[in-house]
């Protein structure tokens, strides 16, 4: 006699779609730490312009410290897409399915050019600042922080597409939606800092501190918002 395999049913339950839709919406919170901490290790980028000096000491100088950054940065973008995937499933639940697949395509297209950004200054603390040539390392330095600069539109884009949705499926109530809005204005000014110095620079206070923040602190809101939520794990 031989007796019957007995199949446990409780890892499935335990990992089914509500566990990993809970785990998605939370990524917004994970995203936010790792790009504060990535943002510690990296320091302050030399500003546009800077000497050759100044470069060597930052890029060569701290190359160990710029490469973890790096690979910090990398899982703050991974964290991020699932979060918009995750605002894409509760948006598409409300039907209003336009607006998260807004939230998904900005997320994707904020996360090419961060990397872009990333790979730049890697590249840079890697090998090219020590080989000498300042001209290059200059001019590499100072496309890193236009792409920086640039990242403001998908940064305005996913905030917009995911407050409005919010709204639109009335999840959240019209003052909350108002401060969004307000939100996306400033972070879409952030695409317009191209003064030559001061606050309004690539490498000014508004577009190095201040755009971003906002950023981060929509993305940790409407993390916790979506947690407390009931999940029902039918997107996933």
């Amino acid at each position: 006699m031989s007796a019957s395999p007995t199949v446990s049913t409780a890892p499935a339950s335990m990992y089914g779609g509500a566990f990993w839709e809970r785990m998605w919406r939370s990524a917004g919170i994970q995203s936010a730490g790792l790009f504060i901490v990535a943002a510690f290790l990296y320091g302050p980028q030399p500003h546009v312009g800077a000497s050759s000096g100044d470069l060597a000491a930052f890029y060569v100088g701290d190359r160990a410290r710029i490469l973890i950054a790096a690979f910090v940065s990398g899982f703050a973008t991974l964290n991020l897409l699932w979060f918009a995937a995750a605002i894409r499933a509760a948006l598409a639940e409300a039907g209003k399915d336009g607006w998260g697949s807004a939230a998904t395509a900005s997320s994707a297209a904020f996360c090419a050019l961060f990397l872009l950004f990333v790979t730049v200054v890697a590249a840079l603390a890697y090998s090219i600042a020590g080989a000498g040539d300042a001209a290059l390392a200059s001019g590499l330095n100072d496309f890193a922080w236009a792409c920086f600069v640039l990242t403001s539109f998908p940064r305005a884009m996913l905030i917009m597409a995911g407050s409005f949705g919010l709204w639109r499926a009335s999840l959240i109530s019209n003052a909350t939606f108002v401060v969004c809005v307000a939100g996306v204005v400033l972070v879409l000014f952030g695409g317009s800092t191209w003064m030559s110095d001061g606050f309004w620079a690539p490498d000014g206070v508004f577009s190095r501190v201040i755009s971003p923040a906002i950023g981060l602190v929509w993305v940790v809101l409407v993390s916790a918002f979506l947690v407390r939520r009931p999940a029902s794990g039918t997107g996933w």
